[in-house]
């Protein structure tokens, strides 16, 4: 079967889904792989880099025309759908719960299409899952993007002229981003606070050093691996118990997302009014509306002196790092999918039953 890795077309996108090193891999599993011209080069990967590891380097059209099996990053979009051709096999995030138009029109195509962000959150899934490598590198560089954009720095300094105390930082949502976010907070000597719907994370939070935020209620737990969304009394509670740390906060990171929905705004423009100026919020879940009110995708916000970055899950900005991660778990994928060379179609396995969207035409989820 033939691969065609893809170059990505989404404004600010600069990762690329197969490096020359998984490329390799895949060519000794049997696989033949078809590669767009500089489909690599913002991830520092160059035409020669695959074409030294056996891959083979091709035009745009080429590659949609021969391959058995696209590969992509982001969601096919219209453009890419014109070049389809009925029988292939897409693999991509499609976030096909809240995209169903573009569900709808691959369906039309009479192609096959996998979703990596519907991948089960089960063990034997892990070193497949999309979501959260990238979401790891997210979570470090939200952190870095703050301290970038703060005023002040994150540890305790005592100098001749005066001790600088440690900033303090405030993370919404203890899931892979979060996590590597404390942890990263953490490092760089910042006071540490955490908050997050599902009560089974406040272990992780703590064996990181971060203060848990508990919020007087029932208890919320996930769906299968996921936060579900949060009720109306728990959001209220969580609003007034966060509310002192908020304000006293100089760097706020947001992570909560619900798949398939919009996210849920955890911080109001009141609450942004309250807050310290000179205060940074990272909204790392401003692709899906923004757990901040105001926040607004790729720009900054100045609110009485606070600064709402709205941003993507951000591995683009490490894409050396973002593309090898990801590629592993493709390889990975398509190692589950496939033996000798072909597809197994086992539609009752767990992983294969969730990703797969779109067979031969026909919708399976919505």
């Amino acid at each position: 079967m033939k691969i065609g890795v893809l170059k990505e077309t989404q404004k600010g996108e600069r990762r690329v889904s197969i490096s020359p090193n998984i490329a390799k891999q895949l060519i000794a599993k049997g696989f033949k792989i078809l590669v767009e011209e500089d489909a690599g080069t913002h991830s520092s990967y160059k035409n020669s880099n695959y074409k030294s590891e056996g891959a083979s380097v091709e035009k745009r059209d080429v590659v949609f025309k021969e391959a058995d099996i696209l590969l992509k990053i982001n969601p096919f979009d219209q453009e890419d759908l014109k070049l389809v051709n009925k029988g292939q096999i897409l693999i991509s995030q499609l976030y096909h719960k809240s995209n169903p138009e573009l569900i709808e029109n691959i369906a039309k195509k009479e192609v096959t299409a996998f979703s990596l962000d519907a991948m089960p959150r089960i063990s034997r899934a892990q070193d497949m899952d999309v979501l959260s490598s990238q979401n790891n590198l997210a979570g470090y560089k939200a952190i870095i993007r703050g301290a970038y954009e703060m005023t002040k720095i994150f540890p305790l300094m005592m100098t001749a002229a005066g001790t600088i105390t440690p900033s303090k930082v405030l993370i919404y949502g203890v899931g892979v981003a979060g996590l590597q976010a404390i942890a990263t907070a953490k490092r760089l000597g910042a006071v540490v606070e955490a908050t997050d719907i599902r009560t089974e994370t406040k272990e992780q939070a703590e064996s990181l050093g971060a203060k848990f935020i508990s919020v007087n209620n029932e208890g919320e737990t996930s769906e299968g691996g996921y936060a579900k969304e949060a009720s109306d009394d728990y959001l209220r509670k969580q609003k007034e118990a966060v509310n002192k740390s908020l304000f006293q906060a100089d760097l706020v990171v947001t992570t909560a997302n619900v798949p398939g929905r919009k996210a849920p705004v955890l911080i109001t423009k009141d609450q942004v009014s309250q807050m310290k100026n000179g205060a940074v919020i990272i909204d790392l879940a401003a692709a899906q509306g923004g757990n901040c009110e105001v926040s607004k995708l790729d720009e900054t916000v100045l609110i009485n002196g606070v600064k709402i970055i709205g941003t993507t899950i951000a591995p683009e900005s490490v894409s050396t790092n973002a593309s090898e991660l990801f590629a592993k778990n493709i390889f990975n994928f398509i190692n589950h999918l496939t033996a000798d060379n072909a597809f197994k179609w086992d539609l009752e396995e767990e992983i294969t039953d969730e990703t797969l969207i779109v067979k031969d035409g026909l919708i399976r989820k919505k």
